[in-house]
């Protein structure tokens, strides 16, 4: 799977929340005012280069093409950060966390949700206790 670019992640985003949709309904929920959206031309174009690369399909209406996601939003979120956390995190999770606990990125109540999940994790998994770092 290829990453998708800026304008490409932004008309996906639309088609997962939309569903499906013609071009004209996708340019009607850019968040910009009327005058500076995307030209129709520019997001058809961008549509037949994500249908190209697999990630949505048409069906066809008359003149009109009605387009679909063909990748799931929770499928590419998950490449996607698996492709930072390989490029930048040599592909561990534990980097990619710390990094932003060790920036402030992460208020309390998130990093009490993270703990929460790690011991409902840990309590599926028979067997797998807690590191001691200090026996490390």
């Amino acid at each position: 799977m290829k990453k998708l670019t800026k304008a490409e992640e932004q008309i996906m985003q639309i088609l997962w929340k939309l569903k499906k949709a013609f071009v004209k309904e996708i340019i009607a929920e850019f968040p910009e005012p009327d005058n500076e959206k995307p030209k129709y031309t520019t997001v058809a174009t961008v549509l037949n280069v994500l249908e190209k690369k697999g990630f949505v399909a048409h069906e066809k209406f008359g003149n009109s093409n009605r387009y679909t996601p063909a990748v799931t939003e929770e499928y590419y979120s998950e490449f996607a950060v698996k492709d930072v956390m390989g490029k930048y995190f040599d592909g561990s999770l534990s980097k990619l966390v710390s990094f932003f606990v060790k920036k402030n990125k992460v208020d309390i109540n998130e990093l009490d949700d993270i703990m929460g999940l790690i011991e409902e994790k840990q309590q599926e998994q028979p067997g797998t206790e807690k590191k001691d770092k200090k026996n490390k």
